[in-house]
């Protein structure tokens, strides 16, 4: 088995600098230059993941290929990488404890005191290397929060004693502030000194300072920073907004982090990655040729990184059709019947976000019945895609008082019902439907069109399920199942036939869509909106 080697990334002064960004970034650029790479985050929380957490706390949940409810950080990891990751990427305080709490039931410490240092340290050191068993050149491990939190302590220690037990093959880069004080009109590193001095007090030096910032670094910034915090001048890296974070690998290759790294392991520093094809999708997202308007429908808008992986989904769609799709973020709390058409009118096409709990949902099915009835293009997704079921059954089917049974129990028609094997499951955290489950494609489909096979893989999460006793009864009036799994038989998409382009999915495609292989039913929907608009163009010109 292969050396691995270790990069550790903290953050300091603030949160949200983007730690993510940077670790998947330095990732793309290693794997770029022919080494194998993965990424794991590590969450301080107590949680023991964020599959109970309300998306306000912690944003999007990312599920992986096996069903782990995981940080959205992972979701840009495999988003850059073009890989998939596993529950062994994402780690937290609470699975930490909970691991530590069962090995002292079990008696497993032989009746020892279990204290933080060593049995908490080693836990967190175990998990850090259980992905080296998979034969990575690198692994990049991104210590969420910030140095000096309480709850990231444990952390910063098992880095400071795994730099020692690594012996030459670990790598700390610590991500800190920059920030510029318009009234003095000055670049302030003493927030940078601080967080360093806070890193050493816990016995860590950073090999490599990653400073984010609005304006270029002078030479003098940069020269100081490297003397207070005893770094060399070419490990000073400037990280400065970018319009898009897709730009980032190409900042941190122009100020070479993946050479500073690999001269801090010894690795020979071969020539620069080109990364055409990356550049190429960049300067598309930058420079599109058209835009378009689409409306995304959820009771989260107001927290964009509630609907990441669907965000980053349409742009990466958009760019594979030259386009940059404008995202309207539209509040399902506030549309009704009364409203529906002016908070609609200028998308050229409809996205119904998934979701749980009945708050927006009448708002989310209105946005539904404009969509089909002006036939303009939708993707309804996981609840989204029920909700299209429900309007369905109401409007068309004359099913009144149709609707799911998470929303209203005693519905005389659940056209979308709990599944069975989760009736008697009691607990929310980690029982739902999860992972990566088969589906089965009709060949006269909108969705076989899309993927170009008949069978697919793709990721749930989820509870509720398509009521297949209505089916026939759906089937008859145009809404068709044209996408079913195999072994249960539950109905995965579902497609009206009487529009252009109107498809529902149980699953989220969003969460294997990444910036080289945009995801099909997404290209789909980007072309099918492309068309709404030009048809809209032609009629009002």
């Amino acid at each position: 088995m292969k050396e691995v080697n270790f990069i550790f990334v903290t953050g300091g002064v603030t949160s949200s600098l983007g730690k993510g960004i940077i670790s998947a970034s330095l990732a793309k650029l290693l794997q770029s230059r022919g080494y194998s790479v993965t990424i794991q985050k590590i969450d301080p929380y107590i949680n023991i993941d964020p599959g109970t957490l309300n998306p306000y706390e912690h944003g999007e949940c990312f599920v992986t290929d096996d069903g782990a409810e995981t940080d959205l950080d992972l979701g840009h990891y495999e988003r850059f990488l073009n890989i998939s990751t596993s529950q062994a990427n994402n780690v937290t305080t609470g699975r930490i404890y909970q691991t530590v709490i069962n090995k002292e039931r079990k008696g497993e410490y032989l009746g020892k005191t279990v204290q933080i240092v060593p049995h908490i340290t080693d836990e967190i050191k175990r998990r850090i290397k259980l992905l080296s068993k998979q034969n990575f050149d690198f692994v990049i491990t991104e210590i969420g929060g910030t140095v000096g939190d309480i709850e990231s302590l444990p952390y910063i220690e098992a880095v400071r004693q795994l730099k020692w037990e690594l012996e030459g093959r670990s790598v700390v880069i610590h991500l800190t502030l920059v920030p510029y004080l318009s009234a003095s009109k000055e670049l302030k590193t003493k927030p940078t000194q601080h967080s360093v001095k806070m890193l050493l007090e816990n016995g860590v030096q950073p090999d490599i300072l990653v400073l984010r910032t609005e304006r270029t670094l002078t030479d003098d910034v940069r020269n100081k920073v490297a003397k207070f915090c005893n770094v060399s001048l070419s490990s000073v890296i400037e990280s400065i907004d970018v319009s898009t974070i897709y730009e980032v690998p190409l900042l941190m290759q122009n100020e070479k982090l993946d050479e500073a790294v690999l001269r801090k392991l010894n690795f020979k520093i071969e020539e620069q990655p080109k990364l055409t094809k990356w550049k190429e999708i960049v300067d598309k997202i930058k420079n599109p040729k058209i835009t378009l308007t689409i409306g995304l429908v959820g009771k989260y808008v107001e927290l964009p990184d509630a609907y990441k992986s669907i965000n980053e989904s349409l742009l990466h769609a958009g760019a594979e059709n030259d386009a940059k799709p404008i995202i309207k973020y539209i509040h399902s709390e506030q549309i009704t019947p009364e409203t529906v058409a002016e908070m609609m009118k200028d998308c050229d096409g409809i996205l119904v976000a998934p979701g749980f709990g009945h708050r927006g949902i009448d708002g989310k099915i209105e946005a539904v019945k404009y969509a089909r009835e002006n036939n303009i293009p939708f993707l309804g997704i996981c609840l989204g895609m029920q909700c299209a079921v429900i309007e369905f059954a109401r409007n068309v089917l004359n099913l009144n008082n149709a609707h799911s049974t998470e929303m209203y129990r005693n519905t005389p028609f659940p056209v979308i019902d709990l599944m069975e094997e989760q009736k008697n499951i009691i607990d929310m955290g980690g029982t739902m439907r999860l992972g990566a489950y088969d589906c089965n494609i009709s060949k006269d489909s909108k969705a076989f069109k899309a993927y170009k096979k008949e069978k697919i893989k793709e990721r749930h999460r989820h509870r509720y399920e398509f009521n297949n006793n209505f089916k026939t009864k759906f089937e008859e009036a145009g809404m068709i199942a044209t996408g079913i799994n195999p072994e249960s038989d539950l109905v995965e998409i579902m497609e009206l036939t009487t529009n252009d382009w109107f498809v529902g999915v149980q699953f989220h495609p969003e969460y294997k869509s990444t910036v080289l292989v945009p995801h099909p039913i997404f290209i789909s929907f980007i072309e099918a909106s492309l068309k709404n608009k030009n048809k809209i163009n032609t009629k009002n010109g």
